[in-house]
């Protein structure tokens, strides 16, 4: 896909997390907005995967560190063809495949369930020394939070990754600056994030997490990238799309109720319509 398909298959992407945390009535719409770019890319170009074959042994694997953000997988996962579009309309429903949190045993296209906050890391390291022991050519892709790396538990994962010269795992840290209870700096600051990863052995590319371009040659630099595992650390806007979302830390985990849901629509429809007028 060239860069303006990609562009539309996001804005595709976000409307569907708009459109599922509306029908649930709960959700986090912040975070999942914030990443779609990179979700996008990961699913339509960068990932070996095949919906038609959900458990390919041979596939890439990718886990959602930051599992409260389920929406924009599952948003992606669908326009990607893993299930039907219509079905996220049942997100956080009884007896749906698409539950607040990622489930692997239910949801296909899934290849961990996460949720609590800084575990996923540690089973991607996991995946990918077990693909190192196996002698498999698959990577292990995830996605963390830039709060949620706040977490030990994060820290240990990437002392073990760098230790292990985990050269197949590529994690990207959503940098929208935001975390439930505030911006990160003042919560529990994180920074210099780049510094921290270098210093486990990472190798460290800082992108803008909403550039088709950057976000290309980010992953082509990872797979390139010997003797070392790669963090890529995108810096993007929270709530990125629905103008009264974006940079607002209220909107980190709240549904918009019908006037919102109008708007949000309105706001991506825009963005659908002049994407369609630059072909």
């Amino acid at each position: 896909m060239n860069e303006l398909e990609l562009k539309k298959k996001a804005n595709d992407v976000r409307i569907g997390i708009v459109t599922a945390v509306h029908a649930a009535k709960a959700g986090h719409p912040g975070g999942s907005l914030s990443i779609a770019d990179v979700m996008t890319y990961l699913y339509f170009e960068e990932m070996n995967i095949d919906p038609a074959d959900p458990k390919m042994e041979d596939r890439d694997r990718f886990v959602l560190s930051k599992g409260h953000v389920a929406p924009a997988l599952y948003s992606t996962l669908a326009n990607r063809g893993f299930f039907p579009v219509e079905e996220l309309t049942t997100l956080r429903k009884l007896g749906s495949r698409l539950q607040g949190h990622p489930c692997m045993q239910e949801t296909p296209g899934v290849d961990m369930s996460s949720g609590s906050l800084g575990q996923g890391l540690s089973a991607a390291v996991g995946m990918a020394l077990a693909a190192k022991i196996q002698k498999k050519d698959f990577r292990v892709y995830s996605v963390l939070g830039d709060g949620e790396i706040e977490e030990g538990q994060i820290w240990e994962a990437s002392m073990f990754a760098g230790h292990r010269k985990l050269d197949n795992l590529c994690i990207v840290i959503d940098n929208n600056g935001m975390q439930i209870d505030g911006r990160i700096e003042e919560v529990c600051s994180p920074y210099p994030i780049a510094d921290k990863f270098k210093a486990f052995n990472f190798n460290v590319i800082e992108i803008d997490g909403h550039d088709f371009n950057q976000i290309a040659d980010a992953f082509k630099k990872a797979r390139e990238t010997k003797g070392m595992p790669t963090a890529i650390i995108a810096k993007t806007t929270k709530g990125k799309g629905v103008s009264f979302m974006e940079n607002q830390v209220s909107w980190h985990g709240k549904a918009p109720n019908d006037e919102e849901y109008a708007v949000a629509m309105a706001d991506l429809e825009r963005i659908g319509k002049e994407l369609c007028q630059m072909q």
